[in-house]
């Protein structure tokens, strides 16, 4: 209950901080749209690619504004008109937005967000961007071969003496760790740490905590040696990677539509992961990323 209630407070203080922030006012705005991203570096680059393409097609100009907060904070912050755009997953709308019951077919989810944002929100959910990125649940590469670990139900047993450690949405969704918890059985020694997302990958090499969960396209998997379980009771649902418009945008400048249409389906997970590797492994610059990724695809 008290977790709940911090949450709630947590969630009420991003929700007035997204409608008190003059996002979009016209005497300090310089861009004609503005494009909101999350706070995690594949979303810096998702923003950054949705900027360009717009910017590189249309006598548009946008303002970037990185690094808003989780997906309630976007969603709120969309809805209310402070920005005009940003990419959501689908799974994440369905599940922590809409708090619709987990289902798991790729299409009909997207059929059921798309007609909601549309009606009750008047947003328009564009088409995929070609990947997904769902939740994976990581573990330190050693303690992976030591223990011979490589689904989640192999971590179970190791549950009663090891300690997880989750961001807050994480610990709050539908689609999070209760679910996950009660569908494999974990049975943690002590409650899981609850932190911010950005601390998770410290924290498990820091041996602070000993499971993690956090995106599967994240380019620190890979950086870090960790291991990435496999889902074998396939809990977590889809998560496409999707851009949103608010539909007041879409009619004033139209050319959109196209725009962004010719961005479906040009991204892989490999791909991304790679795009997150570059920034956080190579310490290479997004809009430079961005840049030469636009120009490999033909953008």
């Amino acid at each position: 209950m008290k977790k709940n209630i911090i949450f709630f407070l947590l969630s009420l203080t991003f929700t007035v901080a997204v409608v008190g922030c003059n996002f979009k006012d016209s005497n300090t705005s310089s861009g004609d749209i503005i494009v909101g991203s999350k706070n995690f570096t594949e979303q810096d680059i998702l923003g950054e690619l949705l900027a360009q393409q717009i910017e590189s097609k249309t006598n548009l100009t946008v303002d970037r504004k990185p690094q808003l907060g989780g997906s309630f904070v976007c969603h709120q912050a969309l809805v209310a008109g402070k920005i005009d755009a940003y990419i959501e997953y689908t799974g994440t709308s369905y599940n922590a937005i809409l708090k619709q019951k987990v289902i798991f077919d790729l299409k009909e989810i997207y059929r059921r967000v798309k007609k909601i944002y549309s009606e009750n929100f008047q947003l328009e959910v564009m088409e995929p961007l070609g990947f997904e990125n769902t939740y994976s649940v990581l573990i330190r590469g050693e303690d992976a071969k030591r223990y011979k670990i490589k689904t989640i139900s192999d971590l179970v047993e190791h549950t009663s003496k090891w300690r997880g450690g989750f961001n807050y949405e994480f610990m709050e969704r539908n689609d999070g760790f209760p679910g996950l918890s009660k569908t494999y059985g974990f049975n943690f020694q002590k409650s899981p740490k609850i932190m911010d997302g950005g601390l998770v990958y410290r924290a498990l090499v820091q041996r602070q905590v000993d499971v993690i969960v956090a995106s599967s396209t994240d380019g620190q998997i890979a950086r870090l040696g960790l291991a990435s379980l496999e889902d074998d009771k396939n809990y977590f649902p889809p998560y496409e990677a999707t851009p949103v418009f608010r539909q007041a945008t879409l009619n004033k400048y139209p050319q959109l539509q196209q725009v962004v249409s010719d961005m479906a389906g040009k991204i892989s997970a490999d791909e991304m992961q790679e795009l997150n590797y570059l920034v956080e492994g190579e310490f290479r610059k997004v809009r430079n990323v961005v840049s030469e990724f636009r120009k490999q695809k033909g953008l």
